[in-house]
């Protein structure tokens, strides 16, 4: 692929880096300054009426790796764990992302406002072509590897999609619905091979000039568009702006991230979730530090622990899974080269798995909240005590309450739903809408609230507790059940690896929870009565006895999600006959 080839030839472009100079008070024109953002998301500040992420932020930064104001750390540091490598300075970032938006504006055809699919996997490509959307004014649209082809064929109809970029593992798929795709014009391959109909990234990019003057975007120009699964229909199409996405993460990056320009950041999400741009793009460029990233396919624990002792990342941020997945292995063999901040997300964190972790490393894990749509509500962050089980406090610019289905706010203890408390604008850090869906986008909002979905509850120190989606609790004989509080419960018990908790149908209570277990490798030949029998116990001991899974299956593996939410929707969906 492309970034081999060039890695060789890493200072042949030197083109003169586009300052972007924003107009203030009518008559002095300046540049943002990374203080300038921190106030704007603390409302002390309003926001421009111009922003573009790649000339206001990545450009800045590389005028300051040339005054030596950033330390020599690359922008990207990607490694496949087969010798391979790719360290770009945010410098060689600007010019190789210049050639990749003459790629997409001349051969491609696109023109600022159009719609990208980008379904790449965990390569230097999935930066570069990000990157370039940014400075040629394009809605980028990730998708994970995973998607099968009527994902695809959603997807590109719903958004009228001008352009996919891809790679070779895609390609059938997209060929098989691309008839029914007329609004589709151009498909730009990422692969080292030639395909018939598609455009080859390669080759346009190595005659591709380096000369490209990045789009002055308004500040709530469309960026961006996640799609989202809902309760019920298809996913919904989140639109983020350009400052939503490419201001909104400051705060996020230097609080829950604890980051320096000084620091590399490791972020296992999916490329295809907004986490992967939080992560790996807004919240650590925007403080100037280093994404490092390996291409990693599939999870692998040894690969992840020995890359952790290889390599001198400093943050490390994944899904409370895999930190389930590695306390399972001997933590204390391995020494972490640099290893000092751990966060993670996604899904609520086990209070046993946090303890297991700072245990074997002496390390605290920092759980995050959030959603597609709003970024992160609620947070551990540095300096505030941890409280096991607790996603944390609210964080800024958000006013986080426990409301009732009246919007009314509950008092502390009390179950309810998540929700943001709205003042006289929307936040500019929200999401614009839910793409050609208006009454979705108003059913966001209830009273002086945006609601979440989410159940929580928030104690008299203002910490929260996550229940589950308002469609993932389990109302059982009149009694709400959240499933985390059972898998919680579970993974305490020896026997259990994994388990995740849904609703099964029962003629006389309509619902009852059902927990589908992995096992651990001495209880496999255990007898399966008995052991679910002991089971049950356990978690009556645990928690509410009317908790307790009245049934139990024992499975090999989990569905291969990253997040307990996904496991979930699809083992319920397979329980009650819906797949």
């Amino acid at each position: 692929m492309i970034f081999f080839r060039y890695q060789t030839f890493r200072f042949i472009w030197l083109a003169k880096p586009a300052g972007r100079y924003l107009h203030k008070d009518h008559q002095l024109w300046s540049p943002l300054t990374l203080a300038d953002f921190e106030a704007i998301n603390r409302c002390e500040k309003s926001l421009p009426k111009n922003f573009n992420f790649a000339g206001d932020v990545l450009d800045q930064w590389s005028q300051k790796e040339k005054t030596g104001e950033r330390p020599a750390n690359p922008a990207l540091w990607w490694v496949n764990g087969k010798g391979d490598e790719v360290k770009w300075s945010f410098e060689e970032l600007g010019s190789l992302s210049r050639k990749a938006a003459n790629v997409l504006t001349n051969p491609c055809g696109l023109k600022r406002g159009d719609r990208v699919a980008v379904i790449l996997p965990r390569i230097p490509e999935w930066w570069l072509v990000n990157v370039a959307c940014m400075r040629t004014g394009l809605v980028f649209m990730p998708g994970t590897t995973q998607l099968r082809a009527k994902d695809i064929l959603y997807r590109l109809q719903a958004s009228k999609a001008k352009c996919i970029v891809a790679s070779e593992e895609v390609v059938p798929a997209v060929e098989s619905i691309i008839s029914e795709c007329p609004d589709l014009k151009s498909k730009l391959l990422v692969s080292p091979h030639s395909q018939s109909g598609w455009l080859s990234f390669q080759e346009l990019f190595q005659s591709a000039s380096v000369e490209h003057n990045c789009v002055e975007t308004g500040s709530q120009e469309p960026m961006a568009i996640y799609f989202t699964s809902g309760t019920t229909g298809s996913p919904k199409m989140a639109q983020h702006s350009q400052s939503s996405l490419g201001i909104g993460y400051t705060l996020c990056g230097r609080y829950w991230l604890d980051l320096k320009s000084s620091d590399i950041m490791w972020n296992m999400s999916d490329t295809g979730w907004i986490k992967a741009a939080i992560g790996s793009v807004f919240s650590t460029w925007l403080q100037g530090a280093c994404v490092f990233v390996h291409r990693m396919a599939q999870l692998d624990t040894d690969t992840f622990l020995d890359t952790l002792t290889t390599y001198p990342i400093t943050t490390l941020c994944s899904a409370p899974t895999v930190y389930r997945m590695l306390v399972q292995k001997d933590l204390k063999r391995y020494k972490f080269k640099k290893l000092r901040h751990c966060l993670t997300g996604g899904e609520p964190l086990n209070p046993e798995v946090l303890e297991q972790w700072k245990a074997q490393t002496g390390l605290e894990l920092y759980e995050g909240y959030g959603q597609t749509e709003v970024g992160i509500i609620c947070a551990n962050q540095k300096g505030q005590e941890i409280k096991p089980g607790s996603m944390g406090k609210g964080v800024l610019p958000y006013d986080v309450q426990i409301i009732d289905e009246n919007g009314n706010i509950l008092p502390p203890g009390k179950e309810g739903e998540i929700a943001l408390r709205l003042k006289s604008t929307r936040p500019f850090c929200f999401f614009s809408e839910y793409v050609d869906n208006p009454e979705k986008t108003a059913a966001t909002i209830r009273g002086d609230f945006y609601t979440t979905g989410d159940r929580g509850v928030m104690d008299s120190d203002g910490y929260f507790w996550f229940v589950g989606r308002a469609d993932d609790v389990i109302i059982s004989s009149g009694y709400r059940i959240g499933p985390f509080e059972v898998e919680s419960a579970l993974i305490e018990h020896p026997a259990v690896v994994e388990s995740a908790v849904v609703s099964s149908p029962d003629p006389v209570r309509g619902e009852v929870v059902k927990a589908f277990v992995v096992l651990s490798a001495p209880f496999k030949s255990s007898n399966p009565e008995k052991l679910i029998l002991e089971l049950q116990d356990h978690v009556k001991k645990s928690t509410a006895p009317y908790k307790y899974p009245r049934k139990v299956e024992f499975v090999p593996e989990l569905p291969k999600t990253i997040t307990g939410k996904i496991k979930r929707n699809v083992l319920r969906d397979h329980e009650w006959g819906q797949t």
